[in-house]
């Protein structure tokens, strides 16, 4: 009882937001003329698998921006094959989120960035040794120089650049978008149909913003508990508070359609499976097949413009770099 009344009371609170403060269009990426040189940087530390201990794994192994900033994979792989404890994120629009990390232990992009170099079940290396293995690669120095002033390498530069990078990696323009903007032909009768239940069904509630979640912490299993055998704990893993237990950041919904699998398990293996599931879990419904294709319909509105990426050529090794040996055995 208490749960239906604290949804009523959330729904009706809500319904007094207008349309235009709950759904905002994504904006165009900009970059300032002076952080030019700090994204180009940072595009080239994305792509080199040389911050990782095994010299393989790089920052678009799991966040590969030619499949919506995600390797569609339940969990990551992981340094020596290990597989990752959560599902991977899509980096795409991060900027815009209340925190990084399914349980926002980091605050920004640039603290975010640090955490996957370090972590022994993603890149294993440490940060003293990506540093110095950056450091160790002459054509680097220019980069650094243009960027920072400075051609010293930290990790401070190094997560700077990344940031900066991932900053750039906005998705306007969707179908979605433009019909916020007016054009109401961008959107499908079927997918107006899915958006209109999608807010009468108080999927709003979490999911609002101009990227339509990635703004709040939510209980997974509001209604009725939610099944995993994935042994992340959620918020409460960082809080230590116990209400915080099975409290993730709420994903955000812009170019769902890509970043599949779903949930922080990767378990709901397509839209209709999440939507689905979210239904009764949170919201104590269950949709019909035919309520579950408008929704999914509109959904597939979201995708917005993919980032254009040209393919940054990295400098070779310098003769202090270490060699690398993806096949040894920790």
């Amino acid at each position: 009882m208490r749960i239906q009344i604290s949804v009523a009371a959330m729904l009706l609170s809500l319904s007094a937001v207008s349309q235009a403060a709950m759904f905002e269009p994504v904006p165009e990426p900009t970059i300032a003329p002076q952080d030019q040189a700090k994204v180009e940087l940072g595009k080239m530390l994305w792509f080199d698998p040389r911050l990782s201990k095994s010299g393989f794994i790089s920052c678009n192994s799991c966040h590969n921006l030619s499949t919506g900033g995600v390797d569609n994979l339940k969990t990551s792989v992981g340094h020596g094959w290990q597989q990752g404890p959560i599902n991977s994120p899509t980096v795409l629009n991060a900027e815009k989120q209340i925190a990084q990390f399914w349980d926002g232990r980091a605050a920004n992009l640039e603290e975010q960035a640090g955490g996957p170099i370090a972590n022994p079940k993603e890149m294993a290396s440490t940060h003293e040794l990506a540093v110095q293995v950056i450091d160790s690669i002459p054509g680097y120095k220019p980069y650094f120089k243009k960027a920072f002033g400075t051609d010293k390498v930290t990790i401070k530069e190094i997560t700077d650049a990344l940031a900066a990078f991932e900053k750039t990696l906005t998705t306007p323009n969707s179908p979605f978008d433009r019909y916020l903007k007016g054009d109401k032909a961008a959107l499908t009768p079927q997918q107006i149909k899915g958006f209109e239940l999608f807010k009468t069904s108080g999927c709003t509630i979490c999911h609002n913003g101009p990227l339509l979640g990635g703004s709040s912490y939510q209980k997974l299993g509001v209604v009725k508990p939610y099944q995993t055998t994935n042994t992340a704990q959620g918020r409460i893993e960082i809080t230590k508070k116990d209400q915080d237990r099975m409290t993730f950041k709420v994903p955000q919904l812009r170019n769902i359609e890509l970043t599949y699998p779903y949930f922080h398990d990767g378990e709901a293996k397509t839209l209709e499976d999440a939507v689905r599931i979210m239904g009764e879990v949170q919201l104590g419904k269950t949709y019909t097949p035919e309520q579950l294709a408008d929704i999914v319909a509109w959904m597939k509105s979201l995708t917005g413009d993919q980032p254009k990426i040209v393919l940054p050529i990295l400098p070779p090794n310098g003769k202090n770099t270490p060699q690398f040996d993806p096949w040894k055995k920790d």
